[in-house]
Order: C-alpha cells, then sequence, then structure tokens
C-alpha cells in the first residue's frame, strides 16, 4: 500500500460554524500526524476540531478540542497521530472565523 506524506488538508472556516476540513477519500487510510491552528487576527479565538466516524452528524463524542481559546496572533499545534479509515471526516468551528487549521500527515492509497 503506497504512503504518500502531505499536507492533508488547510482550512478557514466561517465564524462559529462548524465546517468539514478533510473528508478521507475512498479505499484511502490516513494518519494526522500534526495539526495547527493559527489565530490571524490580534484579538482572541476559540475554536473546536472534532472527528467523525463515516462522516456521522455532529455529536459531542466526536471532539479532539472544544472551546479552546487562542490568544491573537498566535499558534496551537499539536503532535497527535490520529488514523482514519475512508469517509471520516476532521471538522473546525471558529468563534470568530479568525483562526486557519492544517492537517499534515500521510495518505495510504
Amino acid at each position: 500500500m503506497p504512503e504518500t506524506r502531505k499536507i492533508l488538508a488547510q482550512g478557514s472556516p466561517s465564524p462559529a460554524n462548524l465546517t468539514d476540513i478533510y473528508v478521507v477519500g475512498a479505499a484511502t487510510q490516513a494518519i494526522i500526524s500534526t495539526l495547527t491552528i493559527a489565530n490571524r487576527n490580534a484579538n482572541y479565538d476559540v475554536f473546536r476540531v472534532s472527528a467523525a466516524i463515516s462522516g456521522a452528524m455532529d455529536t459531542s463524542s466526536q471532539y479532539i478540542y472544544y472551546d479552546v481559546s487562542i490568544d491573537g496572533n498566535d499558534t496551537f499545534a499539536a503532535t497527535l497521530g490520529i488514523t482514519l479509515n475512508s469517509g471520516d471526516v476532521i471538522r473546525m468551528y471558529s468563534l470568530n472565523g479568525s483562526s486557519s487549521i492544517n492537517l499534515f500527515g500521510v495518505e495510504i492509497t
């Protein structure tokens, strides 16, 4: 099974809107090694990140990070090792819409 190391996804959700950031493709698995959130504004923001099995509707059990405050012009980074199967979805919410997410990892096809 070939492995491709890459930027898996980048996104910047609209204010207070839970947004699909990364959907694992058909016949593909993925490992998210690193997740970064960058607040592009001088004011604080609050973010959430969730992982939904097979794109399931949002539930409280999916959250990896919930209402984490991030200072203005700051970056949050985490090394995770999240494993995902085909159809799984990573979502992000940004209270002010001023934060961006980047996911780095490996796709296995």
